[in-house]
């Protein structure tokens, strides 16, 4: 269970998550978190660290800010999230497609690097052999 009264400073929630506190101060200009602010400092309450939490999980998973945005905004408490796992589902299925096209890609280019060295290795003995003949 969650302590809804805990609050957090913004080095607490960066060590927590390993961020920067820019990366947090990021995050409220953009409007993902909205902390209180008692004078300069910045309080965040427990929904702010559970956002913060999903937006690093978000970032890890290969999301934009923007799907992040859009898949927290959808949590309603209380309520059947099922669309919001959906569409954190299709996230996820859509950016293993691309990791997957990264994949392949990558695989082919060291393929032709392995063929290019081997080729270069080749011609580098054969012009070796020349000059010893």
């Amino acid at each position: 269970m969650v302590d809804k009264s805990r609050q957090y400073s913004i080095s607490q929630l960066a060590k927590e998550f390993d961020v920067t506190p820019r990366a947090i101060r990021h995050y409220e200009q953009i409007g993902l978190i909205a902390p209180q602010r008692v004078g300069q400092n910045r309080i965040y309450n427990a929904a702010d660290r559970i956002r913060l939490k999903l937006i690093v999980r978000g970032k890890r998973l290969g999301l934009s800010l923007e799907q992040s945005r859009e898949i927290i905004n959808m949590y309603e408490h209380g309520a059947n999230n099922a669309a919001q796992l959906e569409t954190l589902i299709d996230a996820i299925r859509l950016q293993r497609e691309r990791l997957q096209a990264q994949l392949e890609e990558l695989n082919s280019m060291l393929g032709d690097l392995d063929q290019a060295e081997a080729e270069s290795l080749e011609a580098l003995a054969h012009s070796d052999r020349a000059k010893a003949g």
